[in-house]
């Protein structure tokens, strides 16, 4: 079952579309107002230093012109000077005497009005022989001006000043119209900025509920369908990682369930041999004692492969939870497949079966008795199904960095159906349905060999024989 790619949730402001959102918005919000703002003023800057520096430039010329005029007091020449420097409308230029008072002004509807003329800006500052730059307001007006009084020196000795002022009236008109221009740019570029920002935060926020929805479908029991997002980043990786998590909590959950299935179906029988042979003594068969007897061997036996049942299934659910941790020591894998063999000669013995050990004698770092334990389960398997003549063979070699130990036997074989499925739990194939057993002992080796961070296969040919083999890595600590 495939989950909707998307679906759609109303935006709440705690939610993460709207944190997104808020955050890319915020951010183009500050940065485009702070670009509008610094290319203003950067622009402002720029205009009044380079009008500053016109000024600067003109009353450094005027001053030569002026200054020979000044020194033989020719008020005419000065007068004249002024008139054709000044301009009505945008450059006021004047010429004070030594001491500041008014000589010669391009303005003389205005300055005639003035009574005190060291109170105009920068007049008292170049009074002490120092030139004055600045933007203040005009004479007799409300308009700003940008102004330099110069103090017009000679050998040392002041013998005027000029003050040359320039209007912003036109430069603040023009300025307030490109102010005007950059905000509707700025707020413009926001808006746009704006959209783009809701798609991206939209593509980025989308995903995520819609992972945050299969998260919640899971934990509520929708096992087993898939996320459908289409894409190459983080965000496809994680869902490409919540679909495999979802696969495999679904083979978890058919495992597990195939594993109670099997579970109830083996309790079953033997306790409902029990139950029976239990009715059975009840409604009189005590009182015969060949039947009574055989009755009780029955349940005996039922009990004892109950027993057997519970025993394995307790070891291998504490063998995958991982209860008991390994404890590895150096080991020599002779020594420990001869063990087995030792141990397996009861079984052997009265079948006159013959097994075959040849293994190198090599030092592994394994937990020794659950190792043994992996071996036995094989080789009981291995003997139960041996055929006339009985006969096992144990071999090993060095592969690389791993050791592999095969155990063959000379039984029936196992049909390529089911050899796929002979390490899972309760498997039993066609020719062992009615053999002892309990079903888990191979699902236990495949546990216990997996542990040591091995692995274990089987082949098989049909009338010939099955050969399981152990690949186990070889540590050098």
């Amino acid at each position: 079952m495939t989950f909707k790619r998307y679906k759609s949730m109303p935006l709440r402001w705690n939610s993460i579309h709207a944190k997104l959102l808020a955050t890319y918005l915020v951010l183009i919000g500050l940065g485009t107002f702070l670009l509008g703002g610094y290319l203003l003023w950067s622009f402002y800057m720029f205009f009044m230093k380079m009008k500053q520096a016109e000024l600067e430039i003109w009353t450094t010329n005027f001053t030569q012109d002026v200054t020979e005029a000044i020194r033989k007091n020719n008020i005419v020449k000065i007068d004249a000077l002024v008139r054709r420097y000044g301009a009505p409308d945008t450059i006021t230029l004047r010429i004070f005497s030594a001491n500041g008072h008014l000589l010669a002004t391009s303005a003389p509807d205005i300055d005639r009005q003035v009574k005190n003329w060291s109170d105009i800006p920068g007049m008292k500052i170049a009074l002490s022989n120092q030139t004055v730059n600045g933007v203040a307001k005009g004479v007799l007006s409300d308009e700003d001006r940008l102004y330099t009084v110069r103090p017009i020196i000679e050998n040392g000795r002041r013998v005027g000043i000029i003050r040359m002022s320039f209007t912003l009236g036109q430069f603040q008109r023009q300025f307030r119209s490109l102010w005007i221009t950059i905000l509707a740019t700025v707020l413009l570029t926001f808006v746009l900025c704006a959209f783009i920002s809701a798609c991206l935060a939209n593509s980025l926020a989308q995903p995520i509920l819609a992972m945050r929805n299969f998260a919640v479908r899971l934990g509520n029991g929708h096992l087993g369908e898939k996320l459908n997002i289409l894409r190459k980043d983080e965000l496809g990786q994680l869902a490409d990682e919540l679909n495999r998590m979802s696969e495999l909590l679904a083979s978890v959950d058919r495992k597990r369930r195939t594993f109670l299935a099997n579970v109830s179906h083996e309790l079953r029988t033997p306790v409902s041999n029990v139950k029976v042979t239990l009715e059975a003594l009840e409604r009189g068969a005590i009182s015969e004692p060949e039947l009574c007897d055989r009755f009780i061997q029955t349940a005996q036996q039922e009990i004892n492969r109950l027993s057997r049942l519970v025993q394995d299934l307790l070891y291998l659910g504490s063998v995958e939870a991982g209860v008991t941790p390994l404890e590895k020591q150096s080991v020599s894998i002779r020594s420990l497949i001869n063990r087995a063999v030792q141990t397996m000669e009861l079984r052997t013995f009265p079948l006159r079966l013959k097994i075959d050990n040849d293994i190198p004698d090599l030092q592994l770092q394994v937990d020794s008795e659950r190792l043994l334990q992996a071996l036995l389960n094989i080789l009981e398997n291995a003997i139960k199904y041996s055929r006339y003549p009985p006969k096992i063979a144990i071999s090993g070699y060095i592969a690389g960095n791993q050791m592999l130990i095969k155990i063959t036997d000379s039984g029936m074989g196992i049909s390529q159906e089911d050899l796929s499925h002979i390490f899972e739990e309760f498997y039993r194939s066609d020719s062992s349905r009615h053999s002892e057993g309990t079903g888990l002992g191979l699902a236990i080796s495949k546990r216990l060999v997996e542990l040591h961070g091995g692995k274990i296969t089987a082949d098989s040919v049909v009338g010939q024989g099955t050969t399981i083999t152990i690949c186990l890595p070889i540590i050098n600590e």
